[in-house]
């Protein structure tokens, strides 16, 4: 056992001496010691009761021949730091939350690991820890919560809410119409109820095989989800008690690999997840040493039929309604009559293949998730977009467009999100504006803020077939309408976007991944001569290390020390 480094041996007596500080015995020492990296915090509506969940796998991991060592990681609650500075530690977090999982499990020596994630970055940061480890590793969420519903019975999620604020800008609701969407949005403990960047991901690791089926559906705080937990607890100690060789086939790195990834994005594109997951699984493969690059995004979005339309993309369908419809699993065997969308000789945690997974599997209802025969779109739910304006690539939620796929508008600059906001409200932005919202990417910002905020706003007024937006920050999940994030170069590293002036036309085709500023190479070169970047001050020394470390969205906004 990896363990026996830190347990085995006369002159690990000291160690043993601390282990039995703990409340191990000899018998202990024979059993394989597993993490359980927990991200309990009591601020995110995803985890505060993950400390009661920890609880039932360790009583699991312990009646099934293991010992069981929890740890937490850090969480940020994205909608609770939307709109403010709070947002500038969102993204770097994922890194901290990384960084903290490799070092317990490394500093320790555990022999396996199950993680406990639900919401942001924490999913990603988790995966990306342990493959750093690469130990045998099961993931099991905290699930997702159940959708709200209005006074008068219109389901409703986080997303209404922040839109219920545009609405209530433009008068078109009142108070009591506000206060009734705020108090009912968010009815429970789970990660937010739509295929918002929580969903997207916890969905994904069910595609990419290292959790269990149900993963990505099954609503939080119900007996379905505690036994889910039993499940991948008893599965982490089957593994565990392995012999070596047995053992070898499931560290995370053999379960996520390219073909793991391909299919990530693959159910993705199929399910219309947030534009959040191009940047996570960027990250996530570059840990798992496979090479995928941005544009192999689009090759897999031609080949996949969106055919689950999921809030905020479809404002009535949430993760419930897809888990009764046949969940993921559904999904993807749907996906699997059509040639290689779906790669099915991979193995999962569980044990068997893909294909092995997913072969009794089949739709309960064709209105929430379609056939292929019958797709909400010919093509996936994201696309990346080149031209100058993004010449290492930008990414658009083509399920969540409301309105035409071509755009052609003037632009209107703002250099913060917070002067965009105020534009927005003081009636700056009119139908056939293109929003430039700049140096808010990893190093600009620093951070990458998330813009649910603008673009909420935008659709809340109105505009939201009307207007475009275009950033090198990013997006929440619940966003909607024809909004381009992670513009590469960003503004803070000379890219055009910071170069953009008030009233420079602006093209976009989504059908053609065309993004373009209509300016003459001599106009670039002449507006180039005379920039600089804005750097916005910083008294965080964390925000200043991560400035200095972080590479743009188009790898990932991973940390790079050379």
């Amino acid at each position: 056992m990896r363990s026996d480094i830190v347990k085995t041996g006369h002159n690990r007596a000291p160690h043993r001496s601390l282990f039995r500080a703990t409340g191990l015995t000899d018998e202990d020492f024979n059993k394989p010691f597993i993490g359980v990296a927990n991200s309990f915090i009591e601020i995110i509506p995803g985890h505060f009761f993950l400390n009661k969940v920890s609880e039932i796998i360790k009583d699991e991991i312990k009646a099934n021949g293991c010992v069981p060592f929890e740890f937490n990681t850090i969480g940020v609650d994205d909608g609770i730091a939307m709109g403010h500075d709070g947002m500038l530690y969102s993204l770097p977090s994922r890194e901290i939350i990384a960084n903290s999982v490799e070092t317990v499990m490394n500093a320790h020596k555990l022999d396996a690991l199950i993680a406990i994630p639900n919401c942001d970055k924490i999913v990603p940061g988790m995966i990306m820890g342990a493959l750093r480890v690469n130990v045998p590793t099961v993931f099991v969420s905290g699930g997702p919560m159940a959708k709200g519903y209005k006074k008068d019975g219109t389901p409703i999620d986080l997303n209404s809410a922040f839109e219920a604020v545009g609405k209530f800008e433009a008068g078109q609701i009142t108070e009591d119409e506000l206060i009734d969407i705020e108090c009912n949005a968010c009815p429970s403990g789970g990660s937010c109820s739509g295929m918002f960047t929580a969903n997207s991901m916890n969905t994904l690791m069910e595609a990419m095989g290292i959790a269990l089926v149900g993963n990505g559906t099954i609503l939080a705080l119900t007996k379905e989800r505690e036994e889910l937990y039993r499940k991948a607890a008893r599965r982490i100690c089957e593994i565990a008690l392995m012999n070596d060789k047995d053992q070898e086939k499931f560290k995370i790195q053999n379960i996520l690999n390219a073909k793991a990834v391909h299919n990530a994005f693959a159910v993705d594109m199929a399910m219309g997840g947030s534009s959040n997951t191009v940047l996570h699984m960027l990250a996530i493969a570059r840990e798992a040493n496979v090479d995928f690059k941005l544009e192999n995004i689009n090759d897999i979005s031609k080949r996949v039929s969106h055919i689950a339309k999921i809030s905020p993309s479809l404002t009535t369908i949430h993760m419930q309604d897809i888990d009764k419809a046949g969940g993921v699993s559904a999904v993807m065997h749907e996906m699997s009559k059509r040639g290689d969308d779906i790669l099915l000789d991979n193995l999962t945690i569980s044990g068997e293949t893909i294909s092995e997974r997913i072969a009794n599997s089949k739709i309960l209802d064709t209105n929430i998730i379609h056939t292929i025969e019958n797709p909400y779109s010919q093509v996936g739910g994201l696309a990346i977009l080149y031209g100058n304006l993004a010449k290492q690539g930008a990414v658009i939620k083509t399920a969540g467009i409301t309105g035409s796929r071509v755009f052609k508008g003037t632009a209107v600059c703002f250099n913060s999100q917070d002067d965009a906001i105020k534009g927005i409200i003081g009636g700056k932005v009119k139908a056939g504006n293109v929003v430039i919202i700049r140096y808010e990417g990893p190093k600009g910002g620093p951070g990458m803020q998330e813009m649910l905020s603008p673009t909420s706003l935008i659709m809340g007024m109105g505009l939201g077939a009307d207007v475009a937006l275009i950033t090198d920050g990013r997006f929440s999940g619940a966003t909607r309408g024809m909004c381009i994030g992670h513009v590469s170069p960003e503004a803070a590293e000379g890219g055009l976007i910071g170069l953009l002036e008030d009233g420079d036309e602006i093209f976009i085709d989504v059908d053609n991944y065309t993004l373009e500023a209509k300016l003459s190479d001599e106009e670039i070169a002449k507006r180039k001569d005379n920039f600089k970047p804005i750097v916005k001050p910083l008294t965080s020394r964390w925000l200043k290390q991560y400035r200095a470390l972080v590479t743009n969205a188009s790898r990932g906004a991973v940390l790079e020390a050379e």
